[in-house]
């Protein structure tokens, strides 16, 4: 540019200071993002390569902590009092909040990273003034540093809080690591306002994996539905977002009354008088946000959800009377302070029976939301509330392992648990997985075992595909999925359509019969797992179409896996984990929401790859015939079932044109033909998953790596670091 004809930059500071410069993503709005496989690196962490948080963890005085968090409970702060004198329903809400966020369809949200403190989570309006209860925790994250993470705090917290007001909890488990930015990977929504409710289509059905009906709430309208206030119509609202929760009707039951049993929401005055929330407040605000300018705008003038409510009489201790009153007394609409639905008795009765948080010399009458109702107004709802009333050891059963369960569902299996207070009892939503009980494999072993999966028979293709669909299951999400336990062997995987049933049969059938030849020949309790058998011959396939491709590597393998029951497999739970699309494989199910390749790097997030390493697989799993139905697409090979870098080489070549082939479905089965330029004869098919690598600028440049001339010892080399991380995903049991 003359620089006579702009000078606006001169004399400027070059660093951006809050401008509103245009990104890609403002010129490109449906380019493909791959920096959610790059989050979370050493470059945002400050705990440095050698923390291990498990270690400090094991360290920690949990004794201690549970003490000094007793005593927050009581100790009212005049900057945010506590109602009631008790800090304990406040901290409910918050560890509630900080777990909620999970949905099983995709395993992401929970409170395994603690994710509450960052954005967008920390300023969502059914988070308002959550920001009060992490600072009210921060002298004891401060005392006890990196031995405690903040997510493990908020939810250590939520459990000393129930202790405290006379419950008795299931237990407790650490391990859950900080991480240091906020999560780019999870899609809350595409509304662009506050508690806007665009995702929903139909019948009201909920987009996706999305388990909330509003952006910024973590599961449903307590007004009702779109605020509208009818108990039955917010049923159905409560019951898909905590299925999608995985949550059954009483689980729901127990954690709706068990959390109302516990303290009241603020609703004093004008909502409109309530300040930004933290992403949006001012920077003297020092991170809190909802100041509210209604009187003091704190305690009894307090604004939060803008509903005014306390459900019982005992609002800090622990009964059965949330089920009382919701049974005793007939409700009628009214509207709170600050002008929203609520529910009071009718007649004015129950007047004077529950305490102000405030003021000992007030008191009111109970209260109920819209969805507190749906306990009583859905028939499937009421027969378990009645019950609960009838019985309250069964509702505090109920609610102790519900509350377990919300509280750890995204940890994972068992073994992931840490601490004293981690229970015995083994539940079969952790997927369980039997100890370890016989000796392992030596490296003979190993190597005459590898020998006799390659001579049975088994192809190549037969073999990578077996492994990749027992092994690819996992994600890093809520640690779910894996080839540990065989699962693949069961139902439902062993029947899903992506896995090839019946191929997988025979493939299944001819590794029992090695396992089961194996573990007869031997003498002690030295024994061979078919989850360890289905991962070997994966590795003896690698090693064999390596060394047929022009390379000899050596393909790591740890034994050590073990085999699941049926019975240890809850059937509608693992349905969740079902590809309805897997680019890796590539599959296509059905007409998708999002494109083929968008869900292919949602996929390698899943399973925790970069993008050098999602590149590699790809480019190996299609010469190596891992396709589901033995699709020719993107199998851009002569010599199909050796582990070269051809797909590409042909990728990327000029020889070839691409066009959609005729039939092509736009938004499902896209098919592409590269044709020779000079003959126009057919050379290839291939997807929008195999066809990305070479039109996406980031993925060409990395497919331009394994494309070269010199790559074949290195991509050989990537593909089999890239295929034993996939492998080894959930060994939680060896070191990363």
């Amino acid at each position: 540019m003359d620089a006579k004809t702009d000078d606006s930059s001169a004399g400027k500071c070059p660093v951006a200071h809050g401008s509103a410069g245009r990104t890609n993503r403002d010129w490109w709005p449906n380019q493909l993002d791959l920096g959610v496989l790059h989050q979370q690196s050493n470059l945002s962490d400050p705990m440095g390569e050698d923390f291990d948080y498990a270690k400090e963890f094991a360290s920690l005085d949990l004794d201690a902590v549970i003490k000094d968090l007793h005593q927050v409970m009581t100790d009212s702060q005049d900057w945010w009092p506590a109602d009631f004198g008790h800090y304990g329903p406040l901290f409910i809400r918050m560890a509630w909040h900080s777990a909620g966020t999970y949905r099983i369809g995709d395993g992401r949200g929970g409170a395994g990273a603690g994710q509450q403190r960052f954005a967008p989570l920390n300023s969502w309006p059914d988070n308002a003034n959550l920001d009060k209860a992490r600072r009210l925790l921060w002298p004891v994250k401060q005392k006890y540093g990196r031995k405690i993470s903040w997510a493990d705090l908020l939810i250590l917290t939520g459990n000393v809080a129930l202790e405290s007001m006379g419950f008795k909890t299931f237990g407790f488990a650490g391990g859950r690591a900080d991480v240091w930015e906020p999560e780019q990977d999870v899609d809350w929504g595409s509304e662009t306002k506050w508690l806007g409710d665009e995702r929903y289509s139909g019948d009201r059905e909920l987009r996706g994996h999305l388990g909330a009906v509003q952006m910024g709430l973590i599961y449903v309208n307590p007004e009702g539905p779109n605020g509208k206030p009818d108990p039955l119509a917010s049923a159905r609202d409560i019951r898909e977002t905590f299925a999608r929760m995985a949550m059954n009707d009483e689980e729901t039951v127990a954690l709706i009354a068990g959390g109302h049993t516990f303290g009241k929401t603020h609703g004093a005055g004008d909502a409109s008088l309530v300040g930004a929330e933290p992403e949006g407040a001012g920077i003297e605000a020092q991170g809190l946000g909802w100041s509210s300018k209604h009187a003091s705008g704190i305690a009894g003038d307090a604004i939060t959800s803008g509903l005014e409510v306390t459900w019982t009489t005992t609002p800090t201790k622990w009964s059965n009377n949330f089920f009382d009153n919701l049974f005793n007394f007939e409700w009628e609409l009214t509207k709170s302070p600050a002008g929203a639905h609520q529910w009071t008795p009718k007649g004015g009765a129950g007047a004077g029976t529950v305490p102000d948080a405030h003021n000992p010399s007030k008191h009111h009458a109970p209260a109920m939301l819209t969805t507190d109702l749906a306990l009583r107004a859905d028939p499937a709802y009421e027969k378990v509330s009645r019950r609960f009333h009838e019985h309250p050891d069964q509702f505090a059963d109920a609610f102790a392992r519900a509350w377990f369960k919300l509280t750890h569902r995204d940890m994972g299996p068992a073994v992931r648990y840490l601490g004293p207070l981690v229970p015995k009892e083994e539940l079969i939503w952790q997927d369980p997985i039997p100890a370890l009980d016989h000796e392992l494999v030596s490296e003979q072993d190993i190597a005459s075992l590898k020998a006799k999966i390659v001579a049975s028979g088994l192809s190549v293709s037969e073999l990578v595909s077996t492994a990749w669909a027992s092994a690819s299951t996992f994600r890093n999400s809520d640690k779910r999925g894996g080839a540990n336990g065989a699962r693949i062997r069961l139902a439902p995987q062993k029947d899903w359509e992506v896995n090839q049933p019946a191929e997988l049969s025979k493939v299944l059938a001819r590794l029992e019969g090695i396992q089961t030849e194996f573990n007869t020949a031997q003498t002690g309790d030295k024994k061979v797992s078919l989850a360890d058998l289905i991962v070997l011959g994966g590795v003896a396939a690698v090693e064999k179409a390596a060394k047929d491709g022009g390379n000899d590597v050596k393909v790591p393998f740890t034994p050590g896996r073990m085999d699941a029951s049926q019975e240890q497999t809850d059937v509608h739970s693992f349905a969740a984990l079902e590809p309805k699309v897997d680019g890796f494989r590539n599959y296509v199910r059905g007409k998708q929401p999002m494109s083929v390749e968008a869900m292919l790097v949602d996929r390698a997030q899943l399973l925790g790859l970069t993008a050098p390493e999602l590149t590699v697989l790809v480019g190996g799993l299609r010469v190596l015939g891992a396709n589901t139905g033995h699709s020719k697409h993107g199998v851009f090979t002569d010599r199909p079932g050796r582990l070269t870098n051809d797909f590409f080489v042909n990728l990327l070549s000029m020889s070839t044109v691409w066009d959609p082939a005729a039939g092509s479905v736009p938004g499902s089965e896209e098919v592409y033909e590269a044709r020779d330029r000079k003959t126009k004869a057919v050379r290839w098919t291939g997807t929008r998953a195999d066809l990305i690598f070479g039109s996406h600028a980031q993925l060409r440049a990395l497919a331009e790596v394994y494309g070269s001339a010199d790559a074949g010892q290195k991509f050989a080399r990537d593909f089999v670091a890239a295929w034993t991380k996939v492998m080894n995903a959930d060994r939680f049991d060896i070191a990363a």
